[in-house]
């Protein structure tokens, strides 16, 4: 399928204004564009009846986390929500319109973890920081008012990618016990690989920005086979979370989310996967932009209430979700 004409319009909106792609600037240039362009194509700044800053301990020193909570006293169900901006860019600012978004649709709390980023520190520092934020708020739920019997997590992007590799942990060392995983167009697999030969327009997401992204994250290519950077990798996927995998049609991480969410359903983990036709890489982020990333952000909410054991809202309510293509 073509672009959606909403995706031709942005490439040439981006075009007359001479954007150059981000694996062209340096890390401090690239680090603040995408923070502008996330806020620009997010839409409106929905309110939240409360979000705050706090820190959790974590393997080298305290993290800092956005809290999102919607109305509510005690215990809410909680969503850890990993930012994208492969592990080199990001921040829960970046996260913070998803993040507003998902506490009230759903409604459910939000908690964004900023973990450390690459170059200054290379892989695992990510995934051993945002494994350590949900174990944290698991044994301390009453901290945050979290209910840890309804305990998410999930990710767009390299966040999908720490969220997969979240749950092998959780998995592996006991804990914690996480009801589902969000995982939006997630990076699955490093290892270099041919990619199509179209796939390098530098208006867009391409197979240049994955390759820079991941000479950042990963200071020893050999790492790429570490099932904790490519979850896709993992001899076993049985005995993980419920997944919503959502993937965008012209994205170049496409196949290999999709090839995780078919690993998952073999694995007999309960999984969706839904292809957004004519999407690009990051539209779920920019709802403001895309009629689709609305249209993803509703199905994600979706998915949160069903996992959570939230009731299904009226039909025609406007937090009912319409999805992707549901494959």
């Amino acid at each position: 399928m073509s672009l959606d004409p909403q995706v031709v319009a942005y490439r040439a909106a981006r075009a007359a204004a001479g954007t150059r792609p981000l694996y062209t600037q340096t890390l401090a240039e690239a680090r603040a564009a995408d923070l502008a362009a996330i806020r620009a194509g997010g839409g409106d700044v929905e309110p939240v009846h409360e979000v705050r800053d706090t820190t959790v301990p974590g393997p080298d020193g305290d993290l800092r986390v956005r809290v999102h909570r919607p109305a509510g006293d005690g215990p809410l169900p909680t969503l850890v929500y990993f930012f994208g901006g492969g592990w080199t860019l990001g921040s829960v600012e970046t996260a913070d319109g998803i993040c507003r978004r998902l506490a009230n649709a759903t409604p459910c709390q939000v908690v964004t973890v900023g973990y450390r980023l690459a170059p200054e520190h290379p892989f695992p520092a990510a995934v051993l920081d945002c494994h350590a934020a949900t174990r944290w708020l698991a044994e301390h739920a009453a901290a945050l008012r979290v209910d840890p019997d309804r305990l998410v997590v999930g990710g767009d992007s390299a966040g999908g990618n720490l969220a997969a590799a979240v749950t092998l942990l959780a998995r592996a060392e006991g804990g914690p016990r996480l009801a589902g995983q969000l995982l939006v167009y997630p990076n699955t697999d490093q290892r270099a690989a041919p990619r199509p030969t179209d796939d390098q327009d530098p208006l867009l997401f391409n197979r240049h920005s994955v390759d820079w992204y991941r000479g950042h994250y990963l200071a020893d290519p050999a790492d790429a086979a570490d099932p904790l950077a490519s979850p896709l990798l993992a001899d076993d996927l049985s005995g993980l979370p419920p997944a919503l995998v959502i993937t965008a049609e012209h994205d170049p991480l496409r196949d290999e989310g999709e090839r995780y969410a078919q690993r998952l359903r073999e694995a007999g983990v309960p999984v969706r996967a839904s292809r957004y036709p004519g999407m690009i890489h990051g539209f779920f982020a920019m709802p403001g932009v895309f009629d689709a990333g609305r249209r993803a952000q509703d199905e994600a909410a979706a998915f949160l209430r069903d996992v959570f054991g939230l009731p299904t809202p009226p039909a025609g309510s406007p937090l009912t979700a319409t999805v992707g293509d549901g494959r």
